[in-house]
């Protein structure tokens, strides 16, 4: 399937801005699920100081504002080519060893609600169906809903909730499944919905080392394997890790964000 995506991140500032420094997770890069056609990320009111490859392997661009602006617009967009491989990322491996996945993270750490979510077995045969399991029992005990929970609340304070969003479906399974054991990893991309063309977000969803298949893939809130619909843009061990955009500004000037977001076929 080919997917175009066009993603616009804007903040704008009450006052000027004299320093801000971003860091930039906005590119894909293809693999044995998506090919990469074309893309590009245009700055207005800033620059792109430099680019590099962390060690999760994502393509990071650092982008300064222009000193005095009260603006930073980022735009990403371009053409993802994308297969349907059931989920199945595979045997992929980058820098960061899978003993590095099984860590706690203040976002993915477990409290009593998560170690209370159902083990995954040690039988490697068994493990998809259980996993499988486990994303639906993540759903059923918190129900989507946007509104409720923030972008830096934790996976064990997201479960006490009522309902939740698709980054803390994503890290809730995380954690749980790390306590069986089992490498588990953030995911941060895009989803062609069938619902109205503009977004409001990315979307965000998890992936597990099984032996024998590798990595694969849960999207928590809507129950399936990620299929032609994704396109991966980043991973980490938690939301922070893999977010589209983080960075830091100087000065006491309000900030406003601005998401407009289309995944088309």
């Amino acid at each position: 399937m080919e997917l175009n995506i066009s993603h616009t991140t804007e903040y704008a500032y009450s006052a000027p801005v004299d320093y801000a420094l971003q860091k930039v997770r906005l590119r894909p890069i293809s693999s044995v699920v998506q090919r990469v056609e074309d893309w590009a990320v245009e700055i207005s009111g800033g620059k792109i100081e430099t680019s590099y490859v962390d060690h999760y392997g994502n393509h990071v661009d650092l982008v300064s504002i222009e000193p005095g602006a009260k603006a930073l617009i980022i735009h990403a967009k371009g053409r993802v080519q994308t297969l349907n491989n059931t989920g199945v990322l595979g045997l992929v491996f980058g820098c960061a060893p899978l003993w590095h996945f099984l860590q706690p993270t203040a976002l993915t750490m477990p409290g009593e609600a998560i170690r209370a979510l159902p083990k995954i077995t040690s039988d490697v045969n068994a493990q998809l169906a259980d996993l499988h399991s486990l994303s639906d029992t993540i759903l059923k005990a918190l129900p989507y809903m946007t509104g409720v929970t923030a972008v830096d609340t934790p996976a064990e304070e997201a479960l006490q909730g009522d309902t939740g969003v698709c980054q803390d479906h994503a890290q809730i399974f995380v954690a749980a499944a790390r306590l069986s054991g089992l490498p588990a990893r953030y995911v941060s991309g895009y989803l062609r919905t069938n619902e109205p063309m503009q977004q409001e977000a990315t979307h965000a969803w998890a992936e597990v080392f099984i032996q024998g298949l590798g990595w694969v893939g849960f999207d928590i809130s809507n129950g399936v394997s990620p299929d032609e619909k994704y396109v991966r843009v980043a991973v980490g061990r938690d939301a922070r890790d893999a977010a589209p955009v983080e960075g830091l500004r100087m000065g006491n000037a309000d900030e406003t964000l601005m998401v407009s977001l289309q995944v088309q076929q």
